[in-house]
């Protein structure tokens, strides 16, 4: 009777263990992780509330990233903030230059690149820490590696080249040049940097040398970043096509051809067990089967989506530039909640702790949550 009743609790504590919500206390990086899926490890609330709105006075296009309970993000003025949870100033830090990447959190230093291709560090006080110049702008946020006792920081600039540096110093480690613009960030998973440019060209390079692994050239601008998941790679390209290849042998999995109305894909897409969600400049958000590519449904905003949705347990949670953010279910496309901003969204969320953070392109940082 002991046993079977000590039996008993055990399956009960599994059992709660398994359905207890998991908290993310932590999105350092673009996209929540470095594999850039915007996969979420914590629930969206079922009617979210605005908690605080901030105004920075000046355009963004930047993406906020949250660590420690401090949201960071840039603006066009070249100012990088850190914003408490309560929506008050932890500190600022001019650039000089407009910021349009998202920031980067790691090892408790904050990374961010600006239009004059400088990537700044800046420790947690907001005081900078070093600087490494390229020859052109940077657009894309930096991504970080780390294996073993050795870590570097990644990132792309106009100039041509992915650059690895070390987090702590700023010294080149390596450079890897392409035939053309890099725009979107590097994603990083299974001790692979995936990235892909202008020059039509997806990169799966090796972390610790640079050393180009293995080149995908589907011919089109690839202006966004692409998304691992389930080993698998997920991009678009500007003529809207969608892709899924093989991460270690790089085949080509299946590819979705754009549509006669389609328009460029300019987002990363969401993966989450077999779905993908990506927005289109055509107005709509798709959600794919992540292993056939067969379209499961769609649904339509009144403005081009160009920032990335993010996946949480049945929802995914995107922004669309006719000034709302959207709630779907995952399962069918049904909409569960919206909220008009009054300015166009190009950003991307960030969600921590049942809590979500939205840049607008009028400069306003909004929070959401239950009160």
């Amino acid at each position: 009777m002991i046993m079977m009743r000590q039996k008993t609790i055990f399956i009960f504590i599994l059992f709660t263990l398994i359905h207890v919500p998991v908290k993310c206390q932590e999105w350092p990086v673009f996209r929540g992780k470095s594999d850039l899926a915007g996969k979420m490890d914590t629930e969206l609330p079922s009617s979210p509330n605005l908690l605080w709105k901030i105004s920075t006075d000046s355009r963004t296009k930047s993406s906020p990233v949250v660590s420690n309970g401090i949201i960071f993000f840039g603006n066009d003025k070249g100012t990088l903030f850190a914003i408490n949870n309560d929506g008050s100033v932890n500190w600022k830090f001019d650039t000089g230059s407009s910021i349009e990447a998202p920031p980067l959190v790691h090892s408790g230093i904050i990374f961010v690149g600006s239009s004059d291709g400088i990537m700044r560090a800046v420790d947690k006080e907001g005081k900078l820490l070093w600087t490494f110049p390229t020859e052109n702008q940077i657009s894309g946020s930096a991504n970080a590696w780390s294996a073993g006792k050795r870590s570097g920081l990644v990132f792309g600039s106009y100039d041509y080249f992915l650059y690895c540096v070390e987090p702590l110093t700023g010294k080149l480690i390596w450079k890897v040049e392409t035939e053309n613009y890099i725009n979107g960030a590097p994603s990083i998973s299974n001790n692979k940097i995936v990235f892909g440019g202008c020059d039509g060209i997806l990169r799966i390079v090796d972390p610790l040398t640079g050393s180009e692994r293995d080149t995908i050239n589907v011919g089109v601008y690839i202006a966004s970043s692409p998304a691992l998941y389930d080993q698998k790679i997920f991009f678009g390209d500007y003529d809207g096509n969608l892709y899924c290849y093989d991460l270690f042998s790089g085949d080509l999995v299946w590819k979705r051809p754009a549509g006669e109305t389609s328009g460029s894909i300019l987002s990363i897409p969401a993966a989450s067990y077999n779905s993908i969600a990506v927005g289109n400049d055509d107005k709509y958000l798709y959600c794919y089967d992540s292993v056939s590519g067969k379209l499961m449904w769609r649904y339509r905003t009144n403005g081009r989506i160009t920032g990335s949705a993010a996946i949480s347990a049945g929802k995914v949670i995107f922004g669309s530039m006719d000034g709302y953010i959207y709630i779907l279910r995952l399962s069918d496309g049904r909409k569960l909640w919206s909220f008009n901003t009054g300015a166009p969204i190009g950003s991307s969320p960030a969600v921590v702790d049942g809590k979500f953070y939205f840049l607008t392109e009028d400069g306003r940082l909004l929070a959401f949550g239950s009160k």
